[in-house]
């Protein structure tokens, strides 16, 4: 009897917690992962990696700014852009921004990436930098060179020219008026597992793995 009435119990609770999540669905998410969780083993970053990265990290601070603005309306009704330009320092934005970040992390690579770019971003790329190995040595200097957790990023700013920025913990270029063209994660959960504490070893992966068309196809 005291079983039968325990399950019933647990049955019930997943049961309204269920119904809790299809009358209220997530206001925030993780975008979908654009390729299987192996794909980029090949280029040196391990499905182990990737599984920890997306699932635990990734879609933890969609989790964690869910509960933070569970009962507010006014901010669920915001897009992470929104949310990140409009957001006082603190929990939420730093949520909202690590959302954002690696949404866009995960578009900078690809299975077919690596190599070098071509047309108009490379021409872009010599223009402001030299070359494109120029632009590569600056790039990984600042990647590698972050002191703590961040973000390195190819950005173009207003006036049209590319630079290479960083961003510390959380922080978005967007919020400074630059629009982003690739991302390299530097917080050391994107590469613990492979790597350890070898940081260079991680971004000689990363340029495995770029993904030029995607950073072309954010060019202006």
């Amino acid at each position: 009897v005291y079983k039968r009435q325990y399950q019933r119990r647990v049955h019930g609770e997943r049961d309204r917690e269920e119904a809790k999540k299809e009358n209220h669905p997530m206001a925030f998410a993780a975008a979908p992962l654009p390729y299987d969780y192996d794909a980029l083993a090949a280029k040196g970053i391990s499905k182990e990696t990737i599984t920890f990265h997306y699932d635990k990290h990734h879609k933890g601070y969609a989790t964690r700014l869910n509960d933070l603005t569970a009962n507010d309306s006014e901010r669920q009704s915001k897009s992470l852009e929104e949310l990140i330009k409009t957001e006082k320092p603190g929990p939420i934005l730093n949520c909202a921004g690590q959302i954002w970040n690696h949404d866009f992390y995960w578009k900078s690579l690809s299975p077919a990436g690596g190599s070098s770019p071509s047309g108009a971003l490379a021409d872009k790329i010599a223009a402001d930098f030299g070359s494109v190995d120029a632009f590569k040595e600056q790039f990984s200097t600042v990647a590698l060179g972050h002191f703590g957790s961040g973000w390195a990023w190819l950005v173009q700013k207003a006036d049209g020219k590319l630079a290479i920025v960083q961003t510390h913990d959380a922080g978005v270029p967007i919020v400074e008026g630059l629009r982003p063209l690739l991302a390299c994660d530097v917080w050391e959960h994107a590469y613990y597992i492979d790597f350890r504490n070898d940081r260079k070893s991680y971004i000689n992966s990363w340029w495995n793995a770029v993904n030029w068309e995607f950073a072309a196809s954010n060019l202006a």
